[in-house]
């Protein structure tokens, strides 16, 4: 039994327009993939009447493979068509490649100045079209031993501070029982469960119309952590770690990163 908390709202847009205007590649992937993700996994989900209307952006934790299904199937639900940043070498892989850009996906290469500014300028479009912009801040599946957020990257703050944008915040627990990170195949019984949520938006307005500077970056990328961090240990009912994963490092550090980075900022 599928337990939602949050009712759907109506598509909504800028300009009184419809924000999903969807190629009908998109609906026929949705129609297919909204019934199976029903019938593989129970969900529940939290707060969808937070999600703005308009153009926003939403972060997420990472922990499966199968995240972006969930997180874009409540995004979609919620009245709004979901666009992801991901990886470019995902773009590279045959037949994966050509579905993306057929969904209209984003791709993002790290690597190519001049290709990572055209992915920012194409999220600007799909924001200013009412759409709405899915980013993983932590680049990859977390690497934390216990699958909490890991230490995220300034993309999603840099973007929703460039945009003005509203930033929103979605964490799942549960996915990863049904399929484990860097598992080919999904444990489909017992039947598994999940949980979302939306959150609050992350609140950047003290930020806005600043300087980009690495030291305002990195306070706008450490609320994102928190925010994620935050949403996890409720879902979990746990208290979070009082360090965070660092991917360089291999290991956990201490949190609060962000006097070290105005030092070496100055």
């Amino acid at each position: 039994m599928t337990s939602q908390k949050s009712s759907p709202r109506s598509p909504r847009g800028t300009s009184g327009s419809s924000a999903r205007r969807t190629t009908p590649a998109f609906r026929v992937a949705a129609a297919m993939v909204r019934p199976a993700m029903n019938v593989l996994m129970g969900k529940e989900w939290r707060g969808l009447q937070r999600l703005p209307r308009g153009g926003y952006i939403v972060v997420a934790n990472h922990v499966s493979e199968v995240d972006p299904v969930a997180v874009a199937h409540a995004v979609y639900v919620g009245g709004n068509t979901p666009h992801f940043m991901a990886k470019d070498s995902l773009f590279r892989v045959p037949g994966l490649g050509s579905l993306l850009r057929t969904l209209k996906q984003i791709p993002v290469a790290r690597s190519d100045r001049g290709e990572a500014r055209k992915s920012l300028d194409i999220a600007r479009e799909v924001l200013d079209q009412g759409g709405a912009i899915l980013i993983y801040p932590e680049g990859t599946l977390t690497r934390d031993p216990e699958l909490w957020p890991m230490r995220a990257k300034t993309g999603a703050a840099r973007l929703a501070l460039t945009t003005g944008a509203p930033l929103v915040p979605i964490t799942h627990w549960g996915l990863q029982d049904w399929l484990p990170q860097y598992s080919k195949m999904p444990r489909l019984l017992p039947r598994k469960k999940y949980t979302l949520e939306v959150g609050e938006e992350i609140d950047l307005s003290d930020l806005r119309g600043k300087p980009l500077t690495r030291t305002l970056l990195a306070e706008a990328t450490e609320r994102i952590e928190t925010a994620l961090t935050e949403g996890v240990a409720q879902l979990r009912g746990e208290k979070a770690p009082e360090h965070i994963w660092d991917r360089a490092a291999n290991q956990r550090v201490p949190r609060g990163q962000l006097e070290a980075r105005r030092k070496a900022d100055s």
